[in-house]
């Protein structure tokens, strides 16, 4: 795909790729890229995030390089040991040097060439952050789970199945002057403050996302992450079984005074001992729930703390 105009962009641009086991979808996934980014920006970089890939995926990764004479400035961020898509992401993307960064957490291709320019066109328009997200079919734990995350999310924007997106400087910036680990990328640049946006494209296989597993085996631990990183639903649950026993509480004191005043014989030792057990678990709840509410506080110092281990930066391309 040519650049119509024939004009180059002069911004310089990042592109931080998430790799694990990939090696079945790295050559396709850079013949669509780097031709792309060739026509259209003047400089740009690739960083590579090696996640512990055991299929060969860096070893292919030099080879194409070295086959199609990439002229292009290639660095792998090595991790030290596997630590999942949110770490090694942050690790590529806090050594990234781009005016504005791509983050592709999967390299399944499943769009047209021209959706990675179009995400960039529409962040000059004024975003920080703009996603690129498919049309097609989610898998209905994914479904459960964005339904879920934004009924009982603290922050105002909602949040939705992304393919990659591109973030300006300025966000990164933003982020960083928080003091904010990302536990969630996604979560914390959706409410960051800056303007974001979102185009959809309708994927070549309505069901790809469905089938596609390059980056679904720590997607549970990341969810349940999330909720309590993010969400207060926890909090939530435990106040409204609280608020159950301190009904069945309150129920037990007026079925015990009723039967004062009637004069009935329940078995004896029955209602009291229904009471204490109604008002203890009213206890215990009500204790959980302010104990939830302070952890929620204290996430916040965990925040400032990195948390991903690097263990060296090979250069594959220099320029």
């Amino acid at each position: 795909m040519g650049n119509s105009n024939g004009k180059k962009e002069k911004k310089f641009i990042s592109l931080v790729i998430y790799l694990h086991d990939a090696a079945a979808y790295l050559k396709y996934f850079l013949d669509t890229v780097i031709p792309v980014c060739t026509d259209h920006f003047e400089q740009f970089e690739i960083v590579c995030v090696d996640d512990a890939s055991q299929d060969g995926t860096v070893d292919l990764l030099k080879e194409y390089a070295e086959k199609n004479q990439v002229k292009v400035m290639i660095n792998v961020v090595h991790m030290s040991f596997f630590q999942g898509l949110e770490s090694a992401m942050n690790a590529g993307r806090d050594i990234a040097i781009g005016d504005f960064v791509y983050e592709f957490d999967d390299i399944f291709v499943d769009y047209e060439p021209e959706v990675i320019i179009q995400v960039y066109e529409t962040l000059l328009q004024g975003n920080d952050i703009v996603a690129a997200s498919s049309k097609g079919k989610l898998r209905l734990t994914s479904k459960v789970f964005y339904a879920l995350y934004n009924n009982t999310s603290r922050g105002n924007v909602k949040i939705g199945p992304e393919t990659f997106r591109i973030v300006s400087r300025r966000a990164i910036n933003r982020i960083k002057s928080m003091g904010l680990y990302i536990p969630y990328r996604k979560a914390v640049y959706m409410n960051c403050g800056l303007k974001v946006a979102t185009i959809n494209y309708h994927s070549k296989d309505v069901n790809v996302r469905i089938k596609n597993k390059t980056v679904v085996s720590e997607r549970t631990a990341l969810a349940l992450d999330s909720f309590i990183y993010f969400t207060n639903v926890l909090e939530r649950v435990s106040a409204v079984i609280c608020g159950v026993f301190l009904l069945f509480t309150v129920g037990m004191g007026i079925y015990i005074i009723s039967d004062i005043f009637n004069h009935t014989k329940p078995v004896e030792g029955w209602l009291s001992t229904m009471g204490f057990l109604a008002l203890g678990f009213f206890g215990v709840f009500a204790l959980l729930t302010i104990i939830l509410k302070y952890l929620s506080v204290m996430l916040s110092l965990i925040f400032k703390h990195q948390r991903y281990l690097v263990s060296d930066i090979e250069k594959v391309v220099k320029r």
